[in-house]
């Protein structure tokens, strides 16, 4: 008899909060109250109370997906986006997290058939996120190694580390101008990748439909069959 089979969810993404450091820099969410409960009691029914916030951030907080227009102006901004490059996309996870060289080059991504499918980069590196050490020597998506992924017809490529380009080798960033250039999306600051297998995952990250807005958070997840 066969065994049966579950359907896994693993979430990918960090959770945002007031204060929270994504990238050294950048500000922290904001988060206020626009109405409290105890002010909802003058407006609405006895025993019924509703709360509603307001929260102040830049697009780049937490798990986050860049669009062409974070880099092109006349490139795809949120809500340009279509549905199909973002949601259910088939997964090639590579566990990148041994290696012992920053950048992630073309011979650590050959063999498999990547063709329409999301690429997430395993390098560890999220294990460090919210501390300082997170903005220092992280790895990253080399020039080459993007340039290989749009010759072989990606959709999207993720990344569970400070950034696809290496932010520490002056103002160039490569991996986002190949990438974004090509139509391709960009998820940074992923966590939980080592949960998915190599392969055989769907992977889903859509942020809200804003206009001429290139950048915003995602509830990143994975789904896949075990046993």
């Amino acid at each position: 008899m066969s065994q049966a089979r579950s359907r896994k969810v693993v979430d990918l993404s960090h959770t945002i909060r007031e204060g929270l450091i994504t990238y050294p820099g950048l500000p922290s969410p904001v988060i206020s109250p626009h109405l409290t409960r105890a002010a909802a009691t003058k407006i609405y029914a006895p025993g019924t109370t509703f709360a509603m916030d307001l929260i102040t951030m830049i697009g780049n907080t937490g798990t986050y997906l860049d669009s062409p227009f974070h880099r092109y102006s006349d490139g795809a901004d949120l809500a340009g986006l279509k549905l199909e490059t973002l949601v259910e996309l088939e997964t090639e996870v590579f566990n990148l997290s041994a290696s012992t060289t920053r950048g992630i080059e073309p011979s650590q991504l050959v063999g498999r058939e990547l063709s329409g499918k999301a690429i997430l980069l395993h390098t560890g590196w999220d294990k460090y996120f919210g501390e300082v050490s997170y903005a220092k020597g992280a790895p990253f998506l080399s020039k080459a190694g993007a340039d290989f992924l749009i010759s072989s017809g990606v959709v999207l490529v993720g990344i569970d580390s400070l950034n696809i380009d290496d932010t520490e080798s002056g103002g160039e960033r490569p991996a986002h101008t190949l990438l974004l250039g090509a139509g391709i999306h960009v998820v940074e600051h992923l966590t939980n990748l080592g949960q998915l297998p190599d392969t055989g995952a769907s992977f889903t990250a859509a942020p809200p439909k804003v206009e001429g807005f290139g950048t915003f958070p995602v509830r990143a997840f994975a789904t896949f069959d075990e046993n």
